[in-house]
């Protein structure tokens, strides 16, 4: 296989170094790598396998000759410069919200929908971080017994969305609070240290925000199930990494917690960590910077007998994010699957 010219825009964001990091350890195929930014963040230098790589300003010129092109940018960014990367003749696979609903566009989770790949028009869409740990835990189940009902509460880290900034902030405000000094928010409308936000995005007309709507839409297209019914509340925590979901699912027909644990067990890119009796479960702490997604205390739903309630803990930055985008790229060159349909 012929090393690939590849392009990583917003690499010098929390996902962009990410990818950097997910592409050096999958051992990809790379040729040629060139990293982009804003014109805030061009001139720093960046290493792609142990070689120093000059970051430049994004421009309209900056696709010439690059087969694949990873974008971690804002969504307005993206969805400027992605149409012009596809018209270049790269693979684009976004991971912002600019393209995700478009039904022209591919929204992926490797080990669910891969086939969507297959017909592709030169843009792909990586699905919000919340959904892919979601969908990505409860698609075994659904193979073998359909679902009818999600009902979700995310507890959501404060790298998602808004980054180093908000984290930068969380460390500050947790000091200055334990020092007894007033503190003052800028990432988020409240203080985000010792405190939790109901509030990711902006609100929209029905009550629910952004977030939550992006979970319910996604979700259905990405398990191709229009009449899937799914509610969110989506929460920030002052968490650095990691996304924590608490997970009611209706199923058509009964299902036992047991029966459950032995098909997520034999799923790929899930990890079981199920133990009530020695308190084994996921934490944000301790699945950071791992690949896969966690699931554990899993149990009868007792207000509904075919349901289930589980505790999905997944790296947003990782498998939310820049894991997630490396695999589909895998799986196109795997597949044969990279030019454009």
């Amino acid at each position: 296989m012929r090393p690939l010219s590849v392009a990583i825009v917003g690499a010098t964001g929390m996902i962009g170094q990410e990818f950097i990091r997910v592409l050096e350890q999958h051992r990809f195929p790379l040729g040629q790598v060139q990293l982009f930014s804003s014109d805030r963040t061009a001139g720093k230098k960046l290493f792609v396998n142990h070689k120093e790589v000059d970051v430049q300003e994004v421009s309209s010129r900056s696709f010439e000759h690059v087969d694949l092109a990873f974008f971690a940018p804002g969504a307005e960014v993206s969805r400027h410069f992605s149409p012009i990367a596809a018209k270049a003749g790269a693979v684009v696979i976004d991971t912002s919200s600019a393209f995700r609903m478009e039904p022209w566009v591919p929204l992926v989770i490797p080990e669910v929908n891969p086939q969507d790949l297959k017909d592709h028009k030169g843009i792909i869409a990586n699905p919000d971080s919340s959904t892919i740990q979601m969908v990505a835990a409860l698609y075994p189940l659904h193979k073998i017994n359909p679902l009818r009902r999600i009902i979700v509460s995310t507890y959501q880290s404060v790298s998602g969305g808004t980054g180093s900034a908000a984290m930068e902030e969380l460390t500050i405000q947790t000091k200055q609070i334990l020092e007894g000094r007033s503190t003052t928010p800028h990432a988020y409308p409240h203080q985000i240290a010792f405190n939790v936000l109901p509030e990711i995005d902006v609100f929209l007309y029905n009550g629910y925000t952004k977030e939550e709507w992006k979970m319910m839409e996604e979700t259905r297209k990405i398990m191709h199930t229009p009449e899937l019914g799914v509610s969110a509340t989506c929460v920030r925590v002052p968490v650095y990494i990691c996304h924590s979901e608490s997970i009611t699912v209706e199923f058509t027909n009964p299902i036992t917690p047991e029966d459950a644990k032995k098909v997520l067990s034999q799923s790929p890119g899930i990890r079981l960590l199920d133990d009530p009796d020695i308190s084994l479960y996921p934490m944000p702490w301790s699945v950071a910077g791992t690949d896969e997604v966690c699931v554990g205390r899993i149990r009868r739903d007792v207000s509904h007998p075919n349901a289930l309630v589980m505790w999905v803990v997944a790296d947003n930055i990782r498998k939310g994010a820049a894991l997630n985008a490396v695999q589909i790229a895998e799986i196109l060159l795997l597949k044969g699957w990279m030019k454009v349909a």
